[in-house]
């Protein structure tokens, strides 16, 4: 059950980029690209495209840690507030994901589409960079 929250929409920043970052995660275990063959629907998940398919698990994990760490009580230092590293995150799964969107490995032909996986993936890292802003609201 969800705890109603006390400054209203600047307080979800941190359920969104909660739920972002575990999103992201999954995401790389997900269908990226589909296709048939002779008879075989295939599917390609994230993990399996490459070095950016790792990468965007990498960044959903360390969004993740940064909140376990806070729930710890081990806080980042004043001068790295923790709003800018979960946008530069963000930022930086948004363009990787939109690299497999656009360029599709020549290997993974015959393809016939997108899968959910690579769309749920671009949602969860724009959601990160909207989180990061609500919490950068915050901290003003």
């Amino acid at each position: 059950m969800l705890v109603p929250l006390p400054a209203g929409i600047w307080g979800a920043g941190e359920r969104i980029t909660t739920l972002a970052g575990i999103t992201l995660a999954l995401s790389a275990f997900m269908s990226w690209y589909a296709g048939s063959g002779e008879g075989l629907t295939i599917a390609v998940i994230g993990w399996h495209t490459g070095v950016l398919g790792k990468l965007v698990l990498l960044i959903g994990l360390a969004v993740v840690a940064l909140g376990v760490l806070r729930e710890v009580g081990i806080d980042l230092p004043p001068t790295v507030p923790e709003s800018l590293i979960v946008i530069v995150l963000g930022s930086l799964a948004t363009i990787l994901v939109l690299i497999r969107l656009i360029a599709v490995p020549d290997r993974f032909f015959p393809y016939d589409g997108r899968g959910i996986g690579i769309w749920i993936a671009l949602a969860a890292s724009l959601a990160l960079i909207a989180g990061g802003l609500l919490r950068a609201g915050e901290e003003l």
